[in-house]
């Protein structure tokens, strides 16, 4: 957990430097955790290779636990994926000025199915 909360500060310092707290223009309430936080969290589970959202919420110190319910942790989340997107660009070229190509996503797509035909 304290490697979670950790990798989770230093992204999140990171990504105060590039953007700003607020994305969503309106929100009903004021929630407890910020746009910027939740992209943060999502973040930190991606890089710590957290695919589970359930597993996620168990390794969630309380100190983050508090601040926001996994549902409305979906949907805010949902609502922010092109700001996520174009965090991860500026992120790729904040780390990386003089580079052409970047990895966005490291999620691995089947392009071709072994095939091997039934003998019978």
């Amino acid at each position: 957990m304290n490697n979670l909360n950790a990798n989770y500060e230093r992204i999140l310092e990171v990504l105060r430097k590039i953007s700003k707290e607020q994305l969503l223009t309106y929100q009903r309430r004021k929630p407890k955790m910020s746009d910027l936080e939740l992209i943060s969290l999502s973040l930190t589970s991606e890089f710590l290779g957290i695919d589970s959202e359930s597993d996620l919420f168990r390794k969630l110190p309380n100190t983050i636990l508090v601040k926001i319910e996994r549902s409305v942790y979906n949907r805010r989340r949902r609502k922010l994926v092109t700001h996520l997107d174009i965090i991860r660009l500026k992120l790729a070229s904040y780390f990386n000025e003089f580079e052409d190509y970047f990895v966005v996503d490291s999620m691995p797509l089947e392009v071709c199915k072994m095939y091997v035909p039934a003998i019978g």
